[in-house]
């Protein structure tokens, strides 16, 4: 039998019968990897430093502020406050000032969207160049080409709908586009063309 006993909160346990070696849940250890264990035995200071300046080394960084660097081990705190004023006083300066000069040679323009950009005129451009920037600027022609041929796909693909009866009643939107059938074919030529 587990005699009566008291739990850590304060209550009381009823007597149980168990196996010899049995240990209750609530009291066994929380487990401990060996790796955790180990780091738990190491001390909290670099090897060989004085556990008295340790000691004071931890007080001073509990006052310092959580916002400041960490302080470096070993280094009076006194030189370690020197070594922050001189930081602070020397970086920004230098920063500033090479930030400054970086910028010196940049300026602001603000984007106009929807509004076509002029370009500064060029002081001498042939015909022939001028004629060859045109088609690029614009779509190219082989997607517009390919987009033509699949439009007159679909109307043709929706005149055998409307010749076999499958589709008696089109609609406003289908009819315009089988009556553009003539306009697209005009496109397609041209665009072969432009390729050619």
């Amino acid at each position: 039998f587990l005699p009566a006993s008291r739990r850590p909160d304060g209550t009381w346990r009823k007597p149980r019968r168990v196996k010899e070696g049995y240990v209750p849940q609530e009291e066994v250890p929380v487990y401990e990897s060996k790796g955790k264990q180990w780091a738990k035995s190491l001390p909290a200071y670099p090897v060989g430093m004085n556990p008295a300046l340790a000691a004071a080394q931890s007080a001073a960084q509990n006052k310092s502020k959580k916002g400041d660097q960490p302080l470096i081990p070993g280094l009076p705190p006194a030189a370690q406050q020197a070594a922050k004023k001189k930081k602070k006083k020397s970086k920004p300066e230098v920063e500033v000032k090479e930030v400054t000069g970086k910028l010196a040679g940049f300026t602001i323009q603000e984007p106009n969207f929807g509004v076509p950009t002029r370009a500064p005129k060029e002081p001498t451009k042939t015909p022939v160049e001028s004629s060859t920037a045109t088609p690029s600027s614009a779509t190219d022609p082989a997607k517009r080409l390919k987009n033509l041929k699949k439009k007159l796909k679909d109307i043709e693909a929706l005149e055998a709908k409307v010749k076999s009866g499958e589709l008696k009643n089109p609609d406003k939107d289908q009819t315009e586009k089988i009556k553009r059938k003539k306009e697209v074919i005009k496109e397609i030529k041209e665009m072969e063309n432009l390729i050619k």
